[in-house]
């Protein structure tokens, strides 16, 4: 995990609801990850949204696997 990287995620109060958004923009993690998950590349959404940066994807993507890290307990 690069503390560097992960430092681009903020989460501010009145702003997205409160959700990790990328460097204060009101651009959600979540909206970065929708937007690959649905085929859109790193330079396309480089493209159409002027004010991220390269690392700004990559950032979201890290916060992601970091926050889908930990132990699912099943009830048996």
């Amino acid at each position: 995990m690069s503390a560097d990287r992960l430092k681009r995620i903020t989460v501010e109060v009145g702003k997205c609801g409160g959700r990790p958004c990328i460097r204060g923009q009101r651009m959600r993690v979540s909206d970065v990850l929708e937007l690959l998950a649905n085929g859109a590349s790193h330079d396309e959404i480089l493209a159409d949204y002027d004010f991220l940066e390269g690392e700004d994807t990559y950032a979201a993507i890290e916060y992601a696997a970091h926050q889908a890290d930990h132990s699912v307990l099943q009830s048996l």
